[in-house]
């Protein structure tokens, strides 16, 4: 584990500084990570995850990544976006030994909620958490497969600060810093990433 200090993105394109990764770790989870053309739209190119997931040895090393860059502080809890941030979410949780949260859209969590609405490219979204899902004070860590325009990632981080929670901050498995989706997640504290483009 780290002591604590904020990791910073290499700038030869995603390593990062003070993580155990070596070299050749880093180089076969970016070649892992499968390039697919005009989807979910045409123009978009898409960066698929599964095949990491698909290979145990991977997805370790990818968790284990996730988990050095929260560095030494204490979590009570991570908070995973529907969907693919519930598995690295979890994955990270079990890990650093705390507990989960699910940040879910809009009528999929089964109890009373807290909502924030927040804006798409084309139109608007809401996010939901169980209202007691965090207890004011709770240090809370935001964790999630992929950082593009940050729109997400900062409701999730806004709806984690309304419900009290001591926000530590995000790390994310990949992040696409052309998109500067880092903007409008920095202001709720550091942003890591073990993969960058």
């Amino acid at each position: 584990m780290s002591n604590g200090e904020p990791l910073a993105l290499a700038a030869d394109g995603g390593n990062v500084h003070g993580c155990p990764m070596d070299p050749k770790t880093q180089a076969r989870l970016r070649a892992a990570i499968r390039d697919v053309p005009n989807f979910p739209q045409p123009g978009v190119m898409f960066k698929d995850i599964t095949p990491v997931l698909a290979d145990p040895a991977l997805m370790h090393d990818a968790i284990e990544a996730m988990a050095e860059l929260a560095g030494m502080q204490q979590v009570d809890k991570v908070v995973g976006i529907d969907a693919r941030g519930f598995i690295f979410g979890a994955l990270l949780a079990a890990r650093l030994g705390c507990g989960f949260i699910p940040a879910r859209k809009k009528g999929k969590l089964p109890w009373r909620t807290h909502t924030v609405d927040y804006s798409l490219e084309y139109g608007t979204a809401s996010m939901e958490m169980h209202i007691d899902a965090i207890a004011p004070g709770e240090k809370v860590l935001l964790a999630d497969d992929l950082l593009a325009t940050g729109g997400t990632a900062g409701a999730a981080l806004k709806l984690m600060q309304e419900l009290q929670a001591e926000v530590l901050g995000s790390v994310f498995f990949i992040e696409l810093g052309f998109l500067h989706g880092r903007e409008r997640v920095e202001p709720f504290g550091p942003v890591r990433s073990v993969v960058s483009y």
